[in-house]
Formats: C-alpha cells, structure tokens, sequence
C-alpha cells in the first residue's frame, strides 16, 4: 500500500465522522455534503483494506480496525494543524530561523539588544548572532552562510545589496593621562608624531589612507596592528598606544575608562550597512527582522552618540 494514496481530507472525514457518530453531523461540521464524507471515507478503508466504521441504518459505531487507527489518526491531524500554523507564522514572518553576522563590536553590544527587542514582538524567531570579520561579511553572504550582516561599509557584488543604516565619525580613543586627552577636538595634524594602534586588517587600511591635513599630506601610519579591537583599547587603556576607531565601539571603549577625542579638518565618516543577498530569498523573518534593525540601529546609533558629543 503506498501512503501517498491517502489524503489529508481522508483522514479529516474518518477523524470528523468518529467524533460525531454520524456522517451527517461530520458533513455539517467540514461543509461537505454526507455522500461526500461518507465516499472519502469508503476510499480511506479501500485504501487500508479494512473497515473503519460498522453502519446500519440508525448508528454508525467505529470497528475495532477503527478504533485501532483513531488515534494514529487523530496524532496525524493534529500535527498537521502544527504544520499549518508554524507555516502561516513563517508567511507572517512570525516563526523561523535568522543567520545574521557581524564584526566583534556590534556582534556582542548592538545586535544582542536589537535580538532581545525583536524577540519580544516575535517570540517565535530563532536568531543565530555569528561573530564576522569585516573582509569576509559580503563573502558570507553571498555563499549563503549568512542571511543577513551589519558592519563597515565593505564593496559590495552583484550578490549582495547594501542598505546604509547609520555614519559613525572615525575618532581617537586615549586614555585619561595621554598627551592629546586634554584636547577636546584634535586635527589630523596631532597624530603625526604618536604611536596608534589599529585592530585588524580593515582596520590598518582604513588609518593608513587617512591623511594628516590635506590631500597631498603623508598618511597616518599605525605603529602596531593587532587582530581584534578589543585588544587594541586594551593596549590604548594602559597607555601604550591610542586608536583610531569609529565612535559607535564607545559601547566597548568607556568601560575601560578610554576618552573619545574628535579629530576635524575633515572629519572622516565610517558607514555600517545591512547587509542581504542579492540573488536568491532569505526566509521571511529574517526580511523582518532586517527591516526592524535598520530602524533600531539608527536609534541605537543616536543613543550611543549622544554620550560621547
């Protein structure tokens, strides 16, 4: 016997006709006519090769072959009803699983909070937070190891879309004995002769191309680059060094009792964007909750700056 052969609608009417007692009852309740009910459930029982029900003309009572499968039956039904569900929560982007990266910053203070908040309005939602670096978001995207990353401005393919979300100025973070901390706003000019440190690969290019004044001025060398930004305000919390970083990694600069010092003449702007596949669909929460963060992080974004300007 394939079981392919037998239908959802078979099983309701068996289901539907057992409760009842009656094929009218059970046609009344599916809005079937009773010849209707009473021939999907004649093909369920050639289908078994057994009857489900013995019918006289003033009851109609389960067999025990009927009795046997009930339940089985009744256990199908409602895990279908389950299926149906969870598959209108993920219609209605209420259910479902997000893959979403980020560099080490925003990957444990931005998107840990966004998560809390999106998971109160949609308990349903699993959402995976993967630790990314810079240079391998929109490559994590495009393989389809991530649905969604939020991070630096990167270049972009035809795979990926960027969606800016918020500017975040490049500023210097200096402990509270260094020499340039007493200077609220600093010029390109005043790193020249200090030592920096810069965290990472992306972020060792990004200080080298920002120049000391002017187009035609040597750029900013770091003395030392070191692999994650966490290491790099530690070295700057103990004096050795200060860094260059965009002001939003205050979340993780102030608690080590760093300074931010603005630097103008011009004031270099970081972007962070979303970051979504381009070419191929992403589950519908994961557009959801894209669509949530982008609003979010801008209200993140202003709460975090407001303590440091």
């Amino acid at each position: 016997m394939s079981l392919t052969r037998v239908t959802v609608r078979q099983l309701e009417a068996f289901v539907a006709v057992a409760r009842q007692r009656s094929f009218a009852a059970a046609a009344n309740d599916l809005g079937l006519s009773a010849s209707a009910v009473s021939q999907l459930v004649s093909e369920l029982e050639e289908t078994f090769g057994f009857r489900l029900f013995d019918r006289t003309t003033r009851r109609v009572a389960l067999s025990s072959s009927g009795r046997d499968l009930l339940g089985q039956a009744q256990s199908t039904m409602r895990n279908l009803g389950l299926v149906e569900s969870f598959a209108e929560d993920i219609r209605n982007r209420a259910a479902g699983v997000v893959r979403i990266g980020a560099p080490q910053v925003l990957a444990s203070t931005l998107l840990p909070a966004a998560v809390r908040a999106f998971r109160e309005l949609h308990p349903k939602v699993i959402i995976y937070i993967r630790d990314v670096a810079v240079e391998q978001m929109v490559e994590r995207i495009s393989t389809g190891d991530l649905d969604l990353a939020i991070g630096p401005d990167r270049p972009a393919d035809d795979a990926v879309a960027n969606e800016l979300v918020f500017d975040s100025p490049w500023v210097l973070w200096c402990a509270a004995d260094h020499p340039l901390a007493a200077r609220p706003v600093l010029e390109w000019s005043d790193l020249r002769d200090i030592d920096l440190v810069a965290a990472g690969r992306d972020h060792e290019v990004s200080v080298a191309q920002m120049r000391t004044g002017g187009s035609h001025s040597d750029p900013v060398t770091p003395a030392d680059v070191v692999e994650n930004i966490t290491t790099a305000l530690g070295i700057a919390a103990e004096g050795l060094a200060a860094t260059l970083s965009p002001a939003y990694v205050g979340v993780a600069a102030t608690p080590r009792g760093l300074l931010m010092r603005r630097i103008r003449n011009p004031e270099v702007i970081r972007k962070v964007c979303l970051y979504r596949p381009e070419l191929r669909s992403i589950p519908p929460a994961a557009e959801a909750f894209g669509e949530f963060l982008v609003l979010w992080a801008r209200h993140w974004n202003e709460r975090t700056i407001l303590r440091y300007f």
